[in-house]
């Protein structure tokens, strides 16, 4: 980890935040409900990847949603070492 960056633990992710995560928008031309999907599992535990995933269906998202190469989320992160409790998340939702 670089110096100038502090290890963050126990962070609080309240419903404000998790739901602040619906209105990001997509970087370049990667589909909106992809990039958003992709920007929670790289931001949050899978405690709050859960909820995330109830609220983004909620709102009519598809967690099947693939990028610009065809790839679903899932797809891209089954080989992530780290993966595992997400990869359970989204095959459930």
């Amino acid at each position: 980890m670089r110096a100038d960056k502090a290890k963050v633990v126990d962070e609080v992710w309240d419903d404000t935040r998790i739901e602040s995560f619906l209105s990001k928008m997509p970087l370049g031309a990667t589909p909106k409900d992809h990039s958003r999907l992709l920007y929670a599992y790289r931001s949050m535990r899978p405690e709050d990847f859960e909820r995330f995933l109830t609220r983004f269906r909620s709102a009519g998202g598809d967690v099947n949603a693939p990028n610009e190469h065809g790839e679903s989320l899932l797809d891209i992160i089954v080989n992530h070492a780290k993966s595992g409790p997400f990869q359970s998340l989204l095959r459930g939702a």
